[in-house]
């Protein structure tokens, strides 16, 4: 059973326990700037990602993987400025983690020291469990992210849905396990099947979040360009949008361009 508590503590790595503990759903929405992370941040979420994903929604790139070190420290910095109350977490982009866990660690702190943020998110299961467990004994909480990966899309050849069959899902557990044994806090599951969903929540006391993993998480993560209409191109069937901003942004701007030219904008009373 789901609970709902109002409480304007600054959420932390182990209130997210808590709540898992507690029965209560775990609120994720991504944020890339300042104005929308403040709005976020104000209107009561949990948790707010700094995701690569600006490389798409921002940056316009069709993948995730041209995102820099450098980019995403601007982005984290930006939206850290921003939040009091929600715990901010920040991809760790493309190559950041792959393999070198001294260079890995490396990269880790300096987003932690540049970005302010209050944790990372590491895409990846076994293969680079060593470079998760060092930034982690570093000091650095890692909240992990398996399922669809997409930093790994070139692999995959496809963004449909992972681990139907039973060798890619019992992989996907070994690794969830994995993840929990070395100390992450929390992992992201995405676009996965939600019987798969439901039984790795129950097997874990950490919190999973979903994204396209059916209702059997511990909490939900959306991207906010999405869930608020801007991006209207992207529709998958896990998506609920809450907003058609793309249209009122729309009018908003065909209406001024309508003032300017007519000379309505600006009158006597917007003149000094």
């Amino acid at each position: 059973m789901s609970t709902y508590t109002e409480d304007n503590r600054k959420v932390t790595t182990r209130r997210l326990i808590e709540m898992k503990e507690r029965g209560e759903k775990i609120s994720m929405l991504t944020a890339y700037d300042y104005s929308m992370a403040s709005i976020i941040d104000q209107a009561g979420m949990d948790v707010i990602l700094v995701g690569d994903s600006a490389s798409n929604v921002m940056v316009g790139n069709i993948t995730t993987l041209p995102m820099t070190l450098d980019q995403m420290i601007y982005h984290g910095r930006s939206v850290v400025n921003a939040v009091k109350r929600a715990l901010v977490v920040v991809d760790m982009p493309f190559g950041t983690a792959s393999g070198n866990p001294l260079q890995s660690l490396e990269y880790a702190i300096r987003m932690m020291k540049e970005t302010g943020a209050d944790t990372l998110k590491i895409e990846g299961g076994e293969e680079i469990a060593p470079d998760i467990k060092k930034i982690i004994d570093a000091g650095i909480p890692v909240m992990g992210h398996l399922g669809l990966m997409p930093q790994s899309i070139n692999k995959y050849g496809t963004y449909n849905v992972r681990a139907k069959d039973s060798v890619e899902a019992d992989k996907l557990i070994k690794d969830a396990l994995l993840l929990e044994s070395i100390g992450c806090y929390a992992i992201v599951l995405e676009k996965i099947p939600a019987e798969l969903t439901k039984q790795i929540a129950s097997q874990l006391s950490i919190p999973i979040i979903g994204i396209g993993a059916g209702p059997y998480a511990d909490g939900q993560v959306l991207v906010m360009h999405d869930m608020l209409g801007i991006n209207k191109n992207f529709s998958p069937k896990f998506l609920r949008r809450y907003a058609d901003l793309h249209s009122v942004i729309t009018d908003a701007v065909q209406n001024y361009i309508k003032d300017v030219k007519t000379s309505d904008f600006p009158n006597k009373e917007e003149s000094y």
